[in-house]
């Protein structure tokens, strides 16, 4: 649950995609397996730490759609408003900023992709976790923030504490 008067934000990168089929374009790529384990991971992991968002901002990519289906399968309390976004496929961290300046929900997911996430999580972060991998943010890797904030247009570049850094342990 997010404290009063604070606003959380849970930056994901979508999990491990598929390559085997040079006919299938970018962004109809779906998961692999590989992908599909690290995304239940996940979920139960978001789970275990009560971080249930209440909006879900996604990339419209198979790829993505198919994390937030497989992570979203851990039962949950709060059923997210979701919004399948063409803006968030392989967004720039400003574009993404500003997708999130719009935003309503008191706990709000962005599953995208990199290297936006990763920039936009390095942006965002008052501080970077103490983790080997936060810089490169491999697939399926999801950071959580709070900010001090009401509401999410008033959000700023490097005002965000962070709360967790995961990387589910199937990650490439």
């Amino acid at each position: 649950m997010t404290p009063v008067g604070y606003r959380r934000l849970i930056l994901t990168r979508h999990a491990k995609s598929a390559w085997d089929d040079p006919t299938i374009s970018d962004h109809a790529r779906p998961l692999n397996r590989r992908g599909v384990r690290a995304a239940l991971e996940l979920g139960e992991w978001l789970n275990s730490r009560g971080y249930e968002p209440d909006q879900v901002l996604c990339s419209d990519a198979v790829r993505t759609r198919e994390t937030w289906a497989t992570l979203a399968a851990a039962p949950v309390e709060v059923t997210p408003r979701i919004e399948f976004l063409p803006s968030l496929y392989l967004a720039a961290p400003d574009q993404m900023l500003a997708i999130l300046k719009e935003a309503n929900g008191d706990s709000v997911m962005m599953i995208g992709h990199n290297p936006g996430i990763a920039e936009l999580a390095g942006i965002l972060a008052a501080r970077a976790p103490n983790h080997a991998d936060f810089h490169r943010y491999p697939t399926a890797a999801t950071l959580v923030l709070d900010f001090q904030i009401i509401d999410w247009k008033d959000v700023k570049a490097a005002t965000g504490s962070v709360l967790d850094f995961f990387v589910p342990s199937g990650r490439d």
